[in-house]
């Protein structure tokens, strides 16, 4: 954001595995400063509204008095709790998108700056390849896990490029550098709003 205010605040999405009993523990602290870090640095967290990494990463969030928003693939609150048994702690605001967990995956990185993977598996993966195509920022955490390293290969082997991602092992560092991107795209995007919007609110319509 623009000491004007003009800009708002990034929504960072943290992905990660929703049953974390086959992580070490490692998974489970990094993910939950992860969610600290993104509030700390002006962020706004989003996530998947599950169990398991995303939830850390919004109890990181709560702990320092931030904003947490939950994408749920269930189309109602009764929905979200009873049949896909999903939690509502350390959330502000759920969206009940309705479209299940492949739909919900793609409403959830489109509406977010940036996307952070931690440890997953195949729907963490999922997130991570529609963020890649669409182009959008992503920061890849580093751990005594696997998905790094698949994440590395499958970038190795795509046939277009995204030079907007990073790898880091530090959850504050990581923080600090995809917001470095965000806020140089946030620069392109509003370079001339001032121009078109702020100083013509018509936005040139003259009906």
């Amino acid at each position: 954001m623009d000491d004007k205010g003009i800009y708002l605040k990034p929504k960072l999405c943290v992905s990660g595995a929703a049953d974390t009993t086959h992580l070490t523990p490692d998974a489970v602290v990094k993910t939950e400063i992860l969610g600290e870090e993104i509030i700390k640095q002006g962020g706004i967290l989003v996530t998947g509204a599950t169990t398991g990494l995303p939830l850390w990463a919004a109890k990181g969030a709560k702990s320092v008095g931030g904003m947490s928003i939950g994408f749920s693939p269930a189309s109602t609150e009764v929905e979200h709790i009873h049949s896909y048994k999903l939690p509502t702690e350390h959330m502000d605001l759920i969206i009940y998108t309705g479209f299940g967990y492949p739909g919900r995956d793609l409403i959830l990185t489109r509406s977010v700056d940036a996307v952070f993977i931690t440890a997953g598996r195949v729907g963490t993966i999922h997130e991570f390849t529609i963020a890649f195509e669409d182009g959008k920022p992503l920061g890849i955490l580093e751990g005594d896990w696997a998905t790094d390293e698949i994440i590395q290969l499958i970038i190795e082997k795509a046939h277009r490029p995204n030079d907007k991602i990073v790898f880091d092992s530090d959850p504050k560092r990581l923080v600090e550098r995809v917001l470095e991107i965000v806020k140089a795209d946030k620069e392109e995007v509003y370079k001339n709003y001032k121009k078109t919007i702020l100083e013509d609110p018509s936005g040139g319509n003259k009906e």
